[in-house]
């Protein structure tokens, strides 16, 4: 503020404007006194109605201070009495006096007691931005899956087939390492083939919640409880890599809801092995966090945290555990981070000093070390299954039949409650459309190119995203996109375990991950200007107009989201399954038929012949065409050679297939004894 200014504002509070005294700006600060601007004179410690009457008396009668005698009286014990001595005027002429008592001391800081230290800790971690980011993912993946926890012992989400195969999965993976955990791989379907468990991917990190409960019902429940706890972790997980790299709130949300919910997702409704991919943007954000890296702010060395690195190596390996259909592209990028980091920083390291510290660099050592153990420990059984069983690989033809065409991105399933009876017509279109349904969101694709121009992310990294997103959806095509030749055809041939992928289009999670980026950026950057906007209101307050303006985003996706997904009644366990011992087989037998019978098997894990995978073992094969006849002597001595003592026919579930009418033959001179439970038939050996 100038002399000028001060004189001005001197003026207004005291009636008069007064002569500059050409002191600096610094020596004309005014100062605030019960709302009004009154200007001190140089000199003089202002702040009271009464210095200011003083100022006026002396002008009065002709003793206006000098410039050098104002720094005198700040300098000397004079000036500093009679500031003193005005102030104490100042109460005496009407001011309110303080309390008496605070002369003799401050008044002690309370004693926290440990119940209030911990009460307010609690407190604090209640209304910490990830717990509330935690309980909304929460609460919206309840909303957004129900009625998945209506009847969780009962139904199932999407249908009762794969759902119920990876419900046995659940199940066998808690129960055998609460038992015999060096018989994991080696599980009680498809007997007698070994490593059995590892036909498809094994859900193996939620192990934990399989160790609760025991049989069919209580396998639902875990079930469907993971299926809305994946939900909630993707949007959470997506939610945290977005703030982390330098989004706001809002745009936060859009990036999580937009990752969980998209409508090419509500497909995948019954393979939970795709659906719980919540680790990857996870681990994403951690290992950003400790490595003290942001998209909008660059590296900070100061923010770095080895702790928070090694967190996300460990998520990473968590992640997978969970399946190699999701995991596998996943450790692929991960190994393609490291390798580019440490090209940057061998080029960079004359300019940049110490870029890791001690701490960080073990971290990241040990971390890398236990994601490479648990994906190399992981990878041996289906090494194991891909030597005993080549049918198992598959094929660039495999490949072709489930590439999706480019009209698959603009196609959504028929579980979107929004666009599916809209798109029935381009869904038929598609040669095989539970796969090739990839709408990622009309909304999503707005924002993402609206955040093309408009972002808080710089333009080269709005590219590389750009890039990313291209690049991904080349990726989903497979042979689609110029035959696959320069996409994904050279990861097919060459890196190890991509060619037991056998849909390309799940690429799309990829391609949704950096959308939700890209619209994070857009998001962050329209809220800003509300709040610029917002600014300039006179009081500084945004309307209610304004605040629900930036929500309209995150609705729009939500909404998108929604899905008629139907929850059928699961079978119920037939009771002989209950009584009966193993090696057994269950008729009549197919992939689709043998899943509920698996689930059927988790009250004793019973050894049988039947089992539900990506593929079909030639032992189960052979089996299922040697008992078309049974009861005869051929198939009864196929079965015995096999091991198999008991069989099992349901007869609610005969008609329409080869085994209908078997129950009319006759089992005389066979060595074999019929005994009717229910409504089923056991023939023993």
């Amino acid at each position: 503020m100038t002399t000028e200014q001060s004189d001005a504002a001197g003026g207004r509070a005291g009636g008069a404007s007064r002569p500059a005294t050409g002191d600096t700006p610094s020596d004309a600060t005014p100062d605030v006194v019960g709302g009004t601007d009154t200007a001190a004179p140089p000199g003089v410690d202002g702040g009271t109605d009464t210095d200011g009457a003083a100022v006026d008396k002396a002008a009065a009668n002709g003793k206006a201070e000098t410039g050098d005698e104002v720094e005198a009286g700040r300098s000397g014990t004079d000036g500093k009495a009679k500031a003193g001595d005005k102030a104490t005027s100042g109460e005496k002429d009407g001011e309110e006096a303080g309390d008496p008592w605070t002369a003799f001391g401050p008044a002690p800081d309370p004693v926290l007691t440990r119940p209030r230290r911990a009460g307010r800790a609690v407190g604090r971690f209640l209304v910490h931005e990830w717990t509330l980011a935690a309980v909304a993912s929460l609460a919206l993946a309840v909303l957004m899956t129900w009625p998945t926890l209506r009847y969780p012992r009962y139904t199932l989400p999407q249908d009762y087939w794969d759902p119920s195969l990876q419900s046995w999965q659940l199940a066998w993976s808690g129960h055998i390492l609460l038992t015999d955990p060096g018989q994991l791989w080696s599980s009680n379907t498809f007997f007698p083939e070994p490593w059995s468990f590892a036909f498809s991917d094994t859900l193996l990190g939620y192990a934990p919640a399989g160790m609760i409960g025991a049989g069919p019902e209580d396998a639902l429940l875990r079930y469907n409880i993971m299926f809305v706890l994946a939900h909630a972790l993707a949007t959470f997980g997506a939610y945290a890599l977005a703030r982390q790299l330098g989004a706001g709130r809002i745009g936060g949300a859009v990036a999580g809801a937009s990752y969980a919910y998209a409508p090419w997702l509500l497909a995948q409704a019954g393979h939970l092995h795709i659906l719980s991919n919540g680790g990857i943007p996870l681990a994403l954000a951690m290992l950003a966090r400790g490595h003290g890296w942001s998209l909008r702010h660059g590296y900070r060395p100061r923010r770095r945290h080895a702790g928070w690195a090694f967190a996300g190596w460990l998520v990473a390996a968590w992640q997978l555990s969970l399946g190699f259909g999701i995991g596998l592209p996943f450790a692929y990028l991960l190994a393609g981070v490291v390798l580019v980091s440490a090209v940057v920083w061998f080029v960079r390291r004359r300019r940049v000093k110490r870029p890791f510290g001690r701490r960080l660099f073990l971290a990241d050592l040990l971390g890398g070390l236990v994601f490479a153990a648990v994906g190399a420990a992981l990878a041996v059984p289906y090494f194991k299954v891909a030597e005993l069983h080549p049918n198992a690989a598959r094929t660039l033809g495999d490949i072709k039949l489930y590439s999706p065409p480019a009209s698959g991105f603009f196609t959504a399933p028929a579980e979107s409650r929004i666009w599916g009876e809209l798109h029935e017509g381009a869904r038929a279109a598609l040669p095989w459309h539970p796969e090739m349904t990839l709408l990622p969101g009309f909304v999503l694709y707005a924002l993402a190119a609206g955040g093309l121009f408009f972002s808080v992310w710089r333009v080269r990294h709005r590219l590389f995203l750009l890039a990313g997103v291209l690049v991904t959806m080349a990726l989903a095509m497979g042979t689609r996109f110029l035959g696959g030749r320069f996409t994904y055809v050279p990861l097919f041939e060459h890196l190890p375990g991509w060619n037991g992928l056998r849909t390309p289009g799940r690429m799309m999670l990829w391609t949704t991950l950096l959308l939700g980026l890209l619209a994070a950026g857009a998001v962050t950057a329209f809220c800003a200007r509300v709040r610029e906007l917002a600014a300039e209101r006179v009081p500084p307050w945004p309307g209610p107009w304004l605040r629900l303006a930036t929500l309209v985003p995150l609705l729009l996706v939500v909404v998108e989201g929604l899905n008629v997904t139907p929850h059928p009644v699961v079978p119920r366990q037939p009771a002989v399954m209950r009584t009966v011992d193993g090696p057994m087989l269950v008729l009549p037998s197919s992939q689709n038929l043998d899943q509920p019978v698996m689930l059927w098997s988790t009250d004793r894990f019973q050894p049988m012949v039947n089992g539900g995978s990506g593929f079909t073992p030639n032992s189960q094969a052979q089996a299922r065409d040697a008992t078309v006849s049974f009861p005869d002597f051929a198939s009864v001595d196929y079965l015995r050679r096999r091991g198999v003592k008991n069989v099992v026919v349901l007869r609610d579930r005969l008609g329409g297939t080869p085994w209908e009418g078997m129950l009319d033959r006759p089992v005389d001179g066979l060595g074999v004894t019929r005994e009717e439970v229910g409504d089923a038939v056991i023939y023993r050996l």
